[in-house]
């Protein structure tokens, strides 16, 4: 079966079960909140945010929603029906990451949480390379991507779904990030408890130049 398919048919049986599990997973809900306070405190109030794979639109997306103005995208189309309930002033799309078209020099910040590396790793740089189009210059790219090499990751049985998993080690992945016109401004290994199982992912914190 088609990867994006497992992963968008995975969530939709899983949308609930998913928040309810990210809430009970300290480490990652921890992480979550300190990417999320980032932005909050480096971008103005009125900002615009894109965020890929918002899920069910919280805690995240409603966070970012109440200063400034979010537009959530994700391949599930329960995700963004629950999300459109949650948090009724941002924008949602449900639509694959890859295939987006926005304008170029849309947004100020990009944030991809636990989200790209359900795209398949082949895809990563032709991804990256429209996330720097769309950001504004001194644009903002937060996301957890990778710390190890998993081309093709697959469960049967994931909370209760199957799903699908891809992406490179940590090294490969700041360098696509880099050859796709940003600069590093931090990158760190975090490791989470899954359910007994650790996993790790590797957290960037990338910037547009302000001249290209």
């Amino acid at each position: 079966m088609d990867p994006k398919r497992i992963v968008a048919q995975g969530y939709d049986h899983i949308a609930e079960q998913y928040s309810q599990w990210t809430s009970r997973n300290s480490t990652e809900q921890n992480d979550r909140t300190y990417y999320t306070s980032l932005l909050l405190e480096r971008l103005p109030i009125g900002a615009h945010v894109l965020e890929l794979g918002c899920g069910a639109g919280i805690p995240t997306t409603r966070t970012f929603a109440e200063r400034f103005n979010v537009t959530g995208v994700d391949l599930s189309m329960r995700q963004v029906s629950l999300a459109r309930k949650n948090v009724p002033n941002a924008t949602f799309l449900q639509a694959d990451m890859t295939t987006l078209d926005f304008q170029p020099a849309s947004f100020d910040a990009i944030a991809a949480f636990y989200s790209i590396i359900h795209v398949p790793r082949s895809e990563h740089p032709q991804l990256l390379r429209p996330i720097t189009s769309w950001l504004r210059p001194g644009g903002l790219f937060v996301a957890s991507m990778g710390a190890s090499s998993t081309e093709a990751g697959f469960e049967q049985d994931w909370l209760g779904a199957p799903m699908y998993w891809s992406h490179f080690d940590s090294e490969t992945n700041l360098r696509l990030v880099e050859e796709a016109g940003l600069n590093i401004l931090s990158a760190m290994e975090r490791t989470a408890d899954e359910d007994g199982v650790p996993v790790t992912f590797l957290w960037i914190v990338a910037q547009k130049p302000m001249r290209e």
